[in-house]
């Protein structure tokens, strides 16, 4: 795994950290590739039953790709491949087994951006600047599944306006938007109060979670028409539910074992 880029299990809290602080935690590929690994590593019958995702410093959660890791592109295949490999590590994030929160303070831009837009939920500070610039800057686009998710995120109307004059959403907007569940006034705060949702959902039942999470994606992909009755019998007819339905009889607190 890059030394870029540290994960750590914090009782039953996975805790992943971007950290190129003197670059703003601008994304190499081996930062991409240490996030996808950590989400599609999950043992669903293991310890870590949420993660929080964050970028050292303090001024930014994660900026765009390392625009220097572009110099060498020249052939139509370099650019398709890059593509083809930002979709994969979105998709690991975006289908990760358990929840995960994006714990943003300061600039989140570029494939930073597209990291915290994949994830379950997103909290920031009140110096946030989300967007990709790239009419201005690169010069690139996003693929089709990138815009995709970017739409749900943020609204169509919203993601298109954003793109074709490459502003950047501060917090307040965000936080109207619905891009972000809550902006705390202090950047100290932000971390603390992630762990405190990645606590929270760590005691929700795991087989709602994942089948939520998974129905989302499928209805992003393949719309409403898609099969959902592999997540409804797995709910439904599990030891899980039983549990959950005698312990709300008898009016005490369910033990999940996820199964």
């Amino acid at each position: 795994m890059s030394s870029d880029f540290r994960y750590e299990v914090k009782g039953a809290i996975g805790h992943a950290v971007f950290d190129r602080p003197e670059s703003r935690n601008a994304m190499t590929f081996d930062m991409y590739e240490g996030i996808a690994e950590v989400c599609r590593s999950i043992d669903p019958d293991g310890d870590v039953k949420a993660i929080v995702i964050s970028g050292a410093g303090g001024k930014a959660f994660a900026a765009g790709t390392d625009m220097a890791q572009f110099r060498d592109f020249s052939e139509p295949q370099q650019a398709l491949d890059y593509e083809a490999k930002m979709d994969r590590v979105l998709t690991d994030v975006e289908r990760c087994l358990v929840p995960t929160i994006a714990a943003i303070t300061g600039a989140c831009t570029g494939g930073g951006a597209a990291i915290a837009a994949a994830c379950d939920v997103r909290i920031t500070d009140a110096r946030l600047k989300f967007g990709f610039p790239i009419a201005r800057t690169l010069g690139n686009c996003l693929s089709v599944n990138n815009l995709s998710r970017l739409a749900l995120a943020m609204g169509p109307t919203r993601l298109r306006e954003t793109l074709l004059t490459a502003r950047l959403i501060e917090a307040d907007e965000a936080l109207t938007c619905g891009l972000v569940s809550e902006v705390l006034a202090e950047t100290e705060a932000v971390i603390p109060r992630a762990f405190e949702i990645a606590e929270a959902v760590a005691m929700h039942a795991p087989l709602t979670m994942r089948a939520t999470k998974e129905g989302l994606y499928r209805l992003r992909t393949e719309g409403p028409d898609a099969d959902d009755s592999d997540l409804i019998i797995g709910t439904y007819i599990s030891e899980d539910f039983q549990e959950g339905l005698e312990a709300f009889l008898a009016k005490r607190k369910p033990l999940w074992k996820g199964r």
